[in-house]
């Protein structure tokens, strides 16, 4: 089951209803920073879990006064469309909600509530009952996210590749702080090209299902409060496991990447 920390308890929390009625996932931030799209980004990361899983989610943004600008810069990420929050409700059948923040916001004050998100009655279920409730944002499971520095961050520069940006913020927890400099940038860089380069190698390959237990070993990853970094680390030792064949090297960062959002299978078919 996808569990994470949330920000008001320090304990881990379910992300899904037990009968899997949909989760609303607001991702609510104050500006149009790389803080905004870290948010926005675990987030993504939290959608793509609960997909995984089974669980039908749906996404909504609020809080910030430039939603267009941000949804822009979050494309360029990877990052999925989010339906504005303010205009939407909370929307038919929502079992319930996960606020993601960023963790100046958590750990401050409460913030005047934009929109309830906490847990909604599921379609066939009174309020009150067993997965319905009443309450406010301020009710509702919340991730916190750590600060990046530098706050501002030029997507459309030769230094910021969106992709390398992604893996750099995916390197490190979402609970731990973040460094965007030249250095950081380069290494995600090479890393995304040395891995894109395997796994068009690697797709040359017959293909071969994925291990059970690797398959189990990212999940665990991914389900324990968005582990991205702890699925990197997996996807290391598949580059190197002698006893893998390339044909399910290939399998296993395919199904990865639908948690990643690295796009790794990017250059299969081109040029040796």
């Amino acid at each position: 089951m996808l569990r994470i920390i949330d920000a008001r308890t320090g304990e881990p929390a379910p992300a899904a209803p037990a009968r899997r009625a949909p989760t609303r996932v607001e991702a609510h931030v104050r500006g149009r920073d790389t803080g905004a799209l870290r948010v926005l980004l675990v987030a993504d990361l939290l959608m793509r879990a609960l997909e995984l899983d089974g669980t039908p989610a749906w996404a909504v943004l609020t809080g910030t006064a430039e939603p267009d600008r941000l949804r822009k810069d979050a494309a360029a990420l990877g990052i999925r469309p989010f339906e504005d929050g303010a205009a939407t409700g909370h929307g038919p059948g929502t079992g319930q909600g996960v606020r993601v923040v960023a963790e100046a916001t958590a750990a401050g004050p409460a913030e005047p509530v934009v929109e309830p998100v906490a847990e909604f009655a599921a379609e066939g279920e009174d309020e009150g009952g067993a997965e319905g409730g009443d309450g406010d944002a301020r009710d509702a499971t919340t991730v916190a996210v750590a600060p990046v520095r530098p706050a501002a961050l030029d997507l459309d520069s030769d230094l910021a590749d969106p992709d390398a940006v992604r893996l750099a913020l995916l390197e490190r927890h979402h609970h731990a702080r973040v460094e965007l400099d030249a250095a950081v940038l380069d290494e995600a860089r090479d890393t995304l090209a040395r891995l894109r380069r395997a796994v068009a190698d690697w797709a040359r390959h017959p293909s071969r299902p994925v291990p059970g237990e690797v398959r189990d070993r990212l999940r665990a990853a991914w389900e324990d409060d968005l582990d991205a970094p702890g699925v990197l680390r997996l996807l290391r030792r598949v580059e190197t496991d002698p006893d893998l064949a390339d044909g399910a090297r290939f399998e296993i960062c395919a199904y990865a990447d639908r948690f990643l959002g690295l796009h790794l299978t990017r250059d299969v078919g081109s040029p040796p």
